[in-house]
């Protein structure tokens, strides 16, 4: 699946200094829009570059880091190593985060 097919969550960059959080997900509860926030934004701080987490067609969580060609402080090495760090130390929040998504596109797509 191309990544104009997933469905973004939530991003932020080291570039801009912003935080984006897609409003479709608007009622999830506050404490997982500020947990996703800090979570993101650490992520560029530690390692810079760009992080996205968002869900594929099949309702799976994707975390994608990337980084502007040329970029000498972006940390591959450690970008791998901290997506595997987050999805151990989050599973219970990303597994509640797909449920929520396959119920949501369930509805959505029901009426």
């Amino acid at each position: 699946m191309s990544a104009e097919e997933n469905e973004v969550l939530c991003a932020s960059s080291a570039y801009e200094q912003k935080y984006y959080f897609n409003e479709m997900f608007g009622n999830l509860p506050q404490e997982v829009k500020d947990e996703l926030k800090i979570m993101c934004v650490m992520f560029t701080e530690d390692v810079g570059g760009e992080f996205i987490l968002a869900f594929d067609g099949a309702g799976t969580l994707l975390m994608e880091s990337s980084a502007d060609e040329g970029d000498l402080l972006y940390d591959e090495i450690g970008s791998a190593l901290k997506i595997k760090q987050l999805q151990i130390k989050k599973a219970g929040l990303f597994g509640q985060l797909e449920q929520y998504y396959k119920a949501w596109t369930e509805v959505k797509g029901c009426c």
